[in-house]
């Protein structure tokens, strides 16, 4: 009878490599325990990554668009905030300038137009808001403060309309002033120091979302036209004329009043656009949560299979310290004798 024997030192070396594979396929099943998820891809997959790959593009494009939605519903609400102030100054300005025209009184219309004058700063405050270092009303010049201070803006009307005597003069040059187009001296290269208005946010596929009210559209311009009329009586425009300055006053009145439907409008606007954001954010964490389910699907280890794996290797990891431990017991004097 033959039989093949193998040395102590060969038979060392491969009881090391038993444990060690036992207990590199125990690393590798409680790592699959703990997280849910297959060691090896190819293997869960059967080679064929064609679905998992579409899935992680999905995830990736989703995630992108979380980002934007981010940034747009942060504006979005940014600009309402905004509008909200700017609305309650102009609805209270407007029905006062009006009143203060119609009294007649110099006294009543020099306090009225002061504090118009003091809105005036506020609302370009307001249009200068800047939140996450980001200007709300700046266009694509986001890191550039789109306003000019009132000083600088009233500055620049004055001399606009210093050859002006009369009421309608004035009203006519401040009109001109604020419409000329880029180049021809007026509001946009003097008091506009923003960019162009922001190009539509992606929102979700095939979907997006206009956000691109700057401090140089027509309703933000409309808002400062009255401001400005009124601000100019504030600082003695048609000094002694009594009638004239009224004049101001109720032209000034009348442009705040319709101005401030033009920020309801807007708001309105910015809302629904708002809304539109919301509801792609719901949409797009919904479609997320599926896709995760679905990756989880194709690379998922079966909690009870890997368990019942485990257990077993532990099994073999206990027999083989058994197995080596009695081997390095055995002596040849225990056998001789």
């Amino acid at each position: 009878m033959s039989f093949l024997s193998i040395g102590d030192m060969a038979q060392l070396f491969q009881l090391r490599q038993h444990n060690a594979g036992l207990k590199s396929l125990a690393t590798t099943l409680t790592a699959e325990l703990t997280s849910g998820q297959k060691h090896d891809t190819g293997t869960a997959v059967r080679g064929d990554f064609t679905a998992l790959a579409g899935v992680e593009r999905s995830l990736t494009t989703l995630a992108a668009y979380a980002t934007a939605t981010a940034e747009a519903g942060q504006l979005a609400a940014t600009q309402q905030v905004a509008l909200a102030a700017i609305g309650t100054m102009l609805a209270d300005a407007g029905p006062t300038l009006l009143s203060a025209a119609t009294s007649s009184s110099p006294t009543m219309v020099s306090a009225t137009t002061a504090d118009a004058r003091q809105k005036l700063g506020a609302v370009i405050a307001a249009l200068n808001t800047n939140t996450a270092g980001r200007y709300a009303f700046a266009g694509d010049a986001t890191d550039t403060r789109p306003l000019a201070p009132a000083e600088t803006l009233l500055g620049a009307i004055g001399t606009a309309v210093a050859a002006e005597t009369t009421a309608s003069g004035i009203i006519a040059a401040l009109d001109a002033w604020f419409d000329a187009p880029t180049g021809g001296g007026g509001f946009l290269d003097t008091a506009y120091g923003g960019g162009a208005p922001l190009r539509p946010f992606a929102v979700a596929s095939g979907e997006s979302v206009e956000l691109g009210t700057t401090a140089a559209a027509p309703e933000a311009r409309n808002m400062l036209k009255g401001l400005a009329l009124a601000a100019l009586v504030a600082e003695g425009a048609l000094a002694g004329d009594a009638t004239g300055r009224a004049a101001l006053t109720r032209a000034a009145g009348e442009r705040v009043m319709t101005a401030s439907g033009s920020v309801t409008a807007l708001a309105a606007r910015i809302g629904s656009a708002e809304a539109g954001v919301a509801d792609a954010a719901t949409r797009n964490t919904a479609e997320g949560a599926a896709l995760e389910m679905a990756r989880a699907g194709m690379t998922a280890a079966d909690p009870y299979d890997t368990a019942t794996a485990l257990q077993a290797v532990q099994a073999q990891l206990e027999t083989l310290y058994t197995l080596t431990a009695r081997l390095s017991n055995l002596k040849l004097t225990d056998y001789l004798r």
